[in-house]
């Protein structure tokens, strides 16, 4: 596509200062995106242009951009504790060759998964949650009582209108709010960015950060383009108020692009319509209602994560004042070794630079980042002061990253 005319164009926006508000247009760098600089202060905005369609638009067609305004930091927050819980069932390649058309060179090829953990018996995600929990706040020394806010990050909670508070009063926390976040596989890094503003809003002074997910639940066990791919576990950190100067979370970037989610999705079925089409006739009482099973498009997924996640990455380093060479730890969601291959290619990162435990546990979802850095973290691999991009992608679509330094 060629690039839009060049030329000005005033905008008064809240806030924006006088100088700001002559902007030289730079022309289209993305479908039907036109984008504009302010001649003083170096500050691109973009806006979509009229016309464009969601059969031609490109999935994560968005330009992570430099704030409207600065963040307004009246504390720091940090990383000081964490944990995680799996099930104990294993279940290896080999296993799942003899209910579907696989084998463990087929899946270890495609995806680098190897074995997963999922849930059975007395087993739940809830139950998992809490277990992460307690151990975060043990590395943490804090006590329940102490915690302020607790977020649940999950997309299958055991009950329908969230297990946040369950989950939190079985951990101890009396004192805290606690509320669930669903965002998939996103869910942990949209936990971890609420949990830090909640603190440099000074709203809170220990937040408490659980990615727990049992998408085993919601696999179709006969379809072996899906169902080598999941498992089930659960994952915490602990974040806490510092000094400003003391600040470990030092940027972050954040979006999310509805049209992506015919690529991936488990969608609400079995609820017929209370007003039937015919002659506008009750049809009640409703069906029970159910999920299906999740549905994916692996390629589109594939090309939407190492384009999109690299860019967030940048941004956020950017943010941070900061380049991927200072990067001592790339932790991305565990979904695809060919997906983190491919992003720590993009951004220069070396491979003993990733954090990965993708072949022993496969896509946890939202407890992906916390049970990968728990590991890390307990082994000895990353080390207080480390600098850690983490970035997570999946259903919505939604994506991030966040730039932090364990403490």
């Amino acid at each position: 596509m060629a690039n839009a005319t060049a030329g000005t164009v005033s905008l008064n926006l809240p806030g924006m200062h006088a100088g700001a508000r002559d902007m030289v247009r730079l022309g289209m760098v993305r479908s039907r995106v036109c984008c504009y600089r302010a001649r003083r202060q170096g500050l691109v905005m973009c806006a979509a242009l009229s016309g464009n369609t969601n059969e031609d638009a490109v999935l994560g067609d968005v330009v992570s951009k430099p704030r409207r305004f600065p963040r307004v930091v009246g504390m720091g927050s940090k990383l000081i504790g964490c944990g995680s819980a799996v099930p104990k069932l294993e279940i290896t390649n080999d296993d799942l060759s003899k209910i579907v058309e696989t084998s463990d060179e087929w899946i270890s090829v495609r995806t680098g998964i190897r074995k997963r953990r999922v849930l059975t018996g007395e087993e739940s995600v809830q139950g998992l949650a809490i277990d992460a929990g307690k151990k975060a706040l043990e590395m943490a020394q804090v006590a329940p009582e102490e915690v302020d806010i607790v977020v649940l990050c999950t997309s299958t909670p055991n009950d329908l209108f969230g297990s946040g508070s369950q989950v939190s009063t079985a951990i101890g926390c009396k004192n805290a709010w606690a509320f669930d976040a669903t965002a998939a596989c996103s869910g942990f890094l949209v936990g971890l960015i609420t949990a830090t503003g909640f603190i440099k809003g000074g709203c809170a002074q220990n937040v408490l950060v659980i990615g727990a997910d049992c998408l085993s639940r919601y696999v179709d066990w006969t379809d072996r383009g899906t169902c080598i791919l999941f498992g089930d576990a659960a994952g915490a950190v602990l974040v806490q108020a510092t000094a400003a100067e003391e600040d470990g979370f030092l940027g972050f970037d954040i979006h999310s692009d509805g049209q992506g989610y015919r690529h991936l999705n488990a969608k609400s079925c079995g609820v017929e319509e209370v007003l039937s089409s015919t002659n506008g006739s009750l049809n009640f009482p409703p069906k029970k209602p159910a999920f299906s099973f999740i549905q994916m498009n692996g390629k589109e997924v594939f090309r939407f994560a190492v384009r999109c996640v690299p860019q967030s990455i940048e941004a956020s380093l950017e943010e941070a004042g900061l380049t991927s060479s200072d990067i001592n730890w790339l932790l991305l969601h565990q979904a695809n070794w060919r997906i983190i291959d491919a992003v720590a290619t993009r951004l220069h990162i070396p491979s003993e630079k990733i954090i990965s435990n993708l072949a022993n546990y496969g896509n946890t979802s939202a407890a992906s980042i916390p049970l990968a850095l728990d590991e890390a973290v307990r082994c000895g691999q990353a080390k207080g002061g480390d600098i850690i991009a983490a970035s997570g992608f999946g259903a919505g679509l939604t994506w991030g990253s966040a730039i932090m330094r364990w403490q």
